[in-house]
């Protein structure tokens, strides 16, 4: 059952909490044609307030099911979740409400966290500054940019205020420029905001670039096969030598993890 941690308070309070997130022994199953389908099989996380970690497997291993258990949109067959107030949640596809404007987009969100009428419109300039969109704020989601929308979405996943950012691979309909530019902002976005990240992709590069700690799951049923602490300097740029050689590594082991499963 994902539920709030014990003991720890809302973003602003100032109560230091020991976890952002914790997955305990968590497993997920789904009917299917030959019965019960297990998809995750016991899987413990702890995400530390403040990190950043991504989520790493090859197609259907469950990372995006491991995410919509995080952000309580699904419960776990078995274990437990505890995460440090309720998750903002960005997904590949920006989601906008494309008769909104870019500014009343994220307003929708601040709406919903019942922030005066007053405070909207200023908290969402900012909010549109952070993600450097100023002056955006009457935008039709049709005048933007694939990469403008999804810093439209970022946007308003920030104004939830939440203190864990759950990403699931928001950048990969990008082409590689904009993707590589999203990738710097949203470096310089969780280095300003000190927001904890979990963020799935399939791109052993993109996962080696953002996070502090890559974490790479089997092949179904997902499993937490083995993690690596990324101790590289940040900024970091995907051409690095040290990002390309961590990337290798991690590689060999995620082939090595399809072909124990025999898949292709």
């Amino acid at each position: 059952m994902a539920t709030a941690l014990a003991g720890t308070a809302g973003a602003g309070t100032g109560t230091s909490v020991e976890h952002a997130a914790r997955i305990e022994h968590v497993s997920k199953s789904f009917a299917g044609p030959a019965g019960q389908q297990l998809v995750l099989d016991d899987i413990t996380l702890d995400v530390a307030p403040g990190e950043f970690v991504t989520l790493l497997g090859a197609s259907g291993c469950g990372k995006s099911t491991l995410l919509n258990l995080v952000a309580g949109l699904d419960e776990p067959s078995a274990g437990s979740i505890g995460t440090d107030g309720r998750p903002a949640l960005m997904f590949q596809e920006h989601a906008l409400f494309p008769w909104l404007t870019a500014g009343r987009n994220i307003e929708l969100a601040l709406r919903l966290r019942g922030l005066p009428k007053a405070e909207r419109r200023d908290r969402t300039e900012e909010l549109l500054e952070l993600v450097r969109l100023k002056g955006a704020y009457g935008k039709r989601v049709h005048e933007l940019s694939g990469g403008m929308r999804q810093r439209v979405a970022l946007a308003r996943a920030l104004a939830q205020d939440s203190r864990l950012l759950l990403m699931d691979e928001p950048f990969a309909a990008l082409d590689a420029i904009t993707r590589d530019v999203l990738h710097d902002e949203l470096t310089r976005i969780w280095r300003e905001t000190n927001l904890s990240v979990l963020f799935v992709t399939h791109n052993v590069r993109e996962a080696v670039r953002l996070a502090e700690r890559v974490v790479l799951l089997s092949s179904r049923p997902g499993r937490i096969a083995r993690e690596w602490t990324v101790d590289i300097p940040q900024p970091r740029r995907i051409e690095d030598p040290q990002v390309a050689e961590l990337s290798v590594e991690i590689t060999e082991q995620l082939r090595g993890e399809i072909r124990r499963h025999g898949q292709h």
